[in-house]
């Protein structure tokens, strides 16, 4: 008769803090942990069969990758075989072992005992089958249930992963001193080097690699670019001319729009709205209609952060008309500005409660994205069909409509959404929705999704704290504790 796994198997602890072991973890690669285990602690296939509760066969054929494990079950027993540090059972998702009541007694046991199915919510697979699930019953499940679906991966890693991580991080807030400064500053500063001609290929770059942190949601890095950037493109505006000017002027324009939507972010309205003015004049600087249709999209949205809703409408569409009749060749650039400013102006009239307005040019936008044909990302747009769709989406929460909210979310494929700021924002409104429908549990795990994706852009938003809180306030005892626990992690104050 087999003893137990701890005296067949002895796996040194630092094993488990390696990183090609962590990536298996995280990656639910069982076949690459068992060729680690046997590498590195010397076990062989038959004694992990026993300790595992598996035929021999069965592991050769896991580490031969002819067979997968993909059951909450058998990832347990494997777990469970192993003696697996909490730490690592974290990292591959499931719940940490509960120390035993009992003093006397040396076994331990999961927090929850193992479901017959696997419970796993798979939010990357089309369409978000299990959190936006019709089926599930609207009554709250019990505590233990939602340790069971909170244990394991909802976006294909360890919800653990974000729940353990640093919470110290530095944000962005912290570099907004130096973006203050920068701001209102209307030309170079004084210390400020003009005595070369600036290199529009090297500034053209920059203002890329911080669009691309701010779409992927690394706002602290984007904040501490943002003011050596804008200082070098202050200067380049000033001493360049012809068309080298112009293109500085666009680049100006793009680099303060990135510096508004953080501010907005980061609920700093009156800075937004001059880091919006700054663009804006750089975009007319530039002489060039998408670069102002594009920087109308920040002045739009500095005016619904204000309340200004009826007049953020109005300058959206009116900004969008005038780009049709400025702009007769209508490319794919064009279509992207364009149907990025019609879904600005879409989102103001919601907010407003115009539903004819917000459904006109809701719908036009849609009609643009069917011209363009894909989900692209020109002028930094990521406009196309699933756009347009998404914002339907917080069009129908806007106006507290949740039910069709959740419809149209039902049918998005998250694999189409490419930028991880929209597909973060998207997981924010069905969380959104699933209050207006008091499905707590479904408001917790999708916001949990969210910050595993994008923490940055759950962790810094004042929005977000008022939904988590909004959730504290409303979730029945078992959901409230988790996510009490949550807003804590997070620094949401109360």
């Amino acid at each position: 008769m087999p003893g137990r796994a701890a005296d067949l198997i002895n796996i040194p602890d630092s094993f488990w803090q390696r990183a090609d072991t962590l990536t298996a973890l995280r990656t639910r690669d069982i076949g690459r942990l068992f060729a680690l285990l046997r590498q590195y602690a010397g076990i062989s296939q038959t004694r992990l069969a026993i300790a595992c509760g598996m035929t021999q066969p069965k592991i050769s054929g896991i580490m031969r990758g002819s067979q997968q494990v993909t059951t909450l079950e058998v990832f347990e027993r494997i777990a469970n075989g192993l003696t697996m540090p909490n730490p690592a059972r974290l990292t591959l998702g499931l719940a940490p072992m509960r120390a035993p009541s009992n003093p006397d007694r040396h076994e331990q046991r999961p927090d929850s005992a193992i479901p017959a199915r696997d419970t796993r919510l798979d939010l990357a697979a089309p369409p978000v089958s299990d959190l936006l699930s019709a089926s599930q019953s609207d009554g709250e499940e019990d505590e233990d249930a939602v340790q069971r679906r909170t244990f394991v991966g909802l976006t294909g890693a360890s919800l653990f992963g974000a729940l353990l991580a640093d919470t110290t991080r530095t944000g962005p807030a912290g570099a907004l001193e130096s973006l203050t400064a920068v701001l209102a500053s209307y030309s170079p500063a004084p210390d400020t080097d003009i005595r070369t001609t600036p290199d529009l290929t090297t500034l053209s770059a920059a203002v890329a690699q911080a669009k691309r942190a701010y779409q992927a949601c690394r706002y602290s890095e984007v904040a501490k670019e943002l003011p050596p950037l804008l200082t070098n493109l202050q200067a380049a505006c000033a001493v360049l001319d012809g068309d080298a000017r112009r293109q500085a002027h666009t680049l100006a324009a793009e680099a303060y729009q990135v510096a508004g939507s953080i501010l907005l972010k980061l609920g700093d309205p009156g800075l937004a709205w001059l880091a919006a003015d700054r663009s804006m004049q750089a975009a007319h600087a530039s002489q060039d209609p998408i670069t102002i249709g594009s920087s109308a999209r920040i002045i739009t949205h500095a005016m619904m952060n204000g309340g200004h809703h009826q007049a953020a409408a109005h300058t959206a569409s009116s900004l969008a008309t005038a780009l049709d009749r400025d702009v007769p060749r209508h490319d794919p650039e064009f279509l992207s500005v364009y149907g990025s400013l019609l879904l600005r102006g879409a989102i103001a009239a919601a907010q407003r409660d115009d539903r004819h307005t917000a459904h006109e040019l809701l719908t036009e936008a849609e009609e643009t994205g069917h011209r363009l044909g894909e989900d692209l990302n020109l002028r930094w747009t990521a406009f196309g069909p699933t756009n347009a769709r998404l914002h339907r989406v917080n069009i129908a929460v806007t106006l507290g409509d949740a039910g069709t909210a959740l419809d149209l979310a039902r049918t998005i494929d998250l694999d189409r959404i490419t930028v991880t700021e929209r597909k973060a924002s998207f997981l924010i409104d069905t969380a959104r929705a699933f209050l207006q429908c008091a499905k707590h549990e479904k408001v917790y795990l999708a916001l949990r999704a969210a910050e595993q994706m994008a923490h940055e852009e759950i962790a810094g938003r004042p929005s977000v704290h008022r939904l988590i809180n909004d959730l504290i306030a409303t979730a029945p005892p078992s959901i409230q504790r988790h996510a009490e626990a949550f807003g804590r992690q997070l620094g949401v104050p109360r």
